[in-house]
């Protein structure tokens, strides 16, 4: 099917049309975007499932239209510009693995605004509260250790989501990760506008008493967050969950078979404190009290040996010295490690082991390029990944494989069989010790980072991990890593 996207028309044509049959308006936005079927719709727009038919695969994405009903001028003004800046918010923001990617923003034909961003397969947090009910403490302690990170990124961009809600954070299908999205609402903060009022934008349940005064700051965020999680605990409505009378919430009361440690309730009556200086004032203040008290992020400095270990696993770093025999600038991959961009930290290590090794223009390494690898460097490298993955990746954690097999069962590179693509590894702090870095492929193409030739000239690839991290485990002893 292929919907028309004239809102006075809406008609279902066949998957095939150019034109709509009813109205005659052009089907493909840009020659590419086909909508599917209306997903959403509210006072300033409508957004819908579609596929990018200039792909070969056909992938889904998601079209916002900007149509706003009978509306004031000042209100279609300010509806307008917020649709615009939600487009400025996700391009500002880049690639970030729980925040859906934008593809397009642009005026159409049509005269009508419109962005294209990733679709997001999956239930929101509020349909799985209807579907499966209230939410136990350890899937609120997995909330808040799959947000607060997405939370602490976009705060260190200086935007402000402001509406932070259940229906605003979707399970994914594919992995079951919680991607946040709709950043319609989402305020961008500079130093000169942190102190003026704004727009009181949000949802009136979650909104953060500052943020309704027009003053959202980085902590109302955490609020709306600790909102949700006394919601999705007690299925009650936040309004119901506040005695107005007593000035207090009483979240508990509403408990029912359903028991929250004094740790847990603790760190959410802290996130939804009315006064700002009594909160929380950063998510990574946040992951560190869920890391002392419900051990969700200890960094896993020692593990328990198995009959036949297949990884030791380093201390920590306590810090850093960026050195290069080759002259390299290794800012971009701390940053990056920083932030928890662990793909694009993934790939920049890649980049910057092709410079190290001379092989940029190859776009790929000899076996012989990891046996003469400057220890430096390689050293450089895997303390930045020890260092800010808590010491769960780096090369010296996928050390000592003994069974080239259960080595990939332990570091989650097999599930069944071997994973060949960037699609299938899970760039999170919560994947298996060692998973990461990956390396061996380049920015989502099928070319491969290391090559061998075998004896008969023949380019092989079968085997070419084991080979690859067998000669780098050699390597990282005779650096002494």
């Amino acid at each position: 099917m292929s919907l028309c996207l004239n809102p006075d028309c809406s008609h279902k044509n066949t998957p095939t049309d150019k034109f709509c049959h009813k109205c005659g308006s052009q089907l493909l936005l840009r020659e590419r975007y086909r909508a599917l079927k209306l997903i959403g719709q509210g006072g300033f727009g409508k957004t819908f499932q579609a596929i990018d038919e200039d792909k070969p695969s056909k992938p889904y994405c998601v079209i916002k239209q900007f149509f706003p009903s009978a509306q004031g001028t000042g209100t279609l003004q300010k509806a307008a510009e917020l649709f615009k800046e939600e487009a400025i918010r996700l391009d500002s923001l880049g690639r970030y693995p729980q925040i859906p990617e934008l593809y397009a923003y642009f005026t159409a034909n049509d005269g009508r605004q419109y962005l294209v961003q990733e679709y997001i397969e999956g239930q929101n947090l509020e349909q799985e509260l209807k579907q499966e009910g209230v939410f136990n403490e350890a899937k609120i302690k997995h909330l808040l250790s799959e947000i607060l990170p997405i939370l602490e990124f976009i705060h260190s961009k200086q935007v402000i989501h402001r509406d932070i809600k259940p229906e605003n954070i979707i399970r994914r299908k594919s992995d079951n990760k919680l991607i946040l999205v709709d950043f319609g609402a989402a305020k961008f903060v500079s130093p000169l506008n942190r102190s003026m009022t704004g727009t009181i934008i949000g949802s009136a349940e979650y909104v953060a008493p500052e943020q309704g005064n027009g003053k959202a700051v980085n902590a109302s965020d955490l609020y709306s967050l600790g909102v949700t999680g006394i919601y999705l605990l007690t299925g009650i409505s936040p309004f119901d969950l506040f005695d107005v009378g007593e000035h207090q919430w009483v979240w508990r009361q509403w408990l029912v078979d359903n028991p929250v440690s004094n740790e847990l309730g603790n760190i959410l009556d802290k996130l939804i404190e009315f006064g700002t200086k009594k909160r929380y004032q950063s998510a990574s203040e946040v992951l560190s009290a869920l890391q002392i008290k419900t051990s969700v992020f200890i960094p896993q400095t020692t593990i328990q040996k198995p009959v036949n270990p297949v990884i030791s696993v380093p201390q920590t770093p306590p810090s850093i010295q960026l050195k290069s025999a080759k002259g390299i600038d290794y800012r971009n991959l701390e940053d990056l490690l920083k932030q928890q961009q662990w793909k694009q930290a993934d790939e920049e290590t890649a980049n910057v082991m092709l410079q190290a090794a001379n092989r940029t223009k190859d776009g790929w390494l000899r076996v012989e390029d990891i046996d003469n690898f400057p220890c430096e460097d390689l050293r450089t490298i895997d303390q930045l990944w020890v260092k800010y993955s808590g010491g769960r990746f780096g090369f010296s954690v996928q050390d000592n494989e003994r069974v080239w097999n259960a080595f990939g069962d332990r570091v989650g590179w097999r599930v069944n069989n071997w994973i060949y693509s960037y699609w299938n590894c899970t760039f999170d702090l919560k994947a298996p010790l060692g998973h990461l870095p990956f390396l061996l492929t380049r920015t989502g193409t099928a070319r491969t980072f290391v090559r061998y030739i075998d004896e008969t000239g023949t380019l092989r690839r079968g085997h070419l991990w084991a080979l690859f991290y067998r000669s780098l485990a050699s390597r990282l002893v005779e650096c002494n890593i």
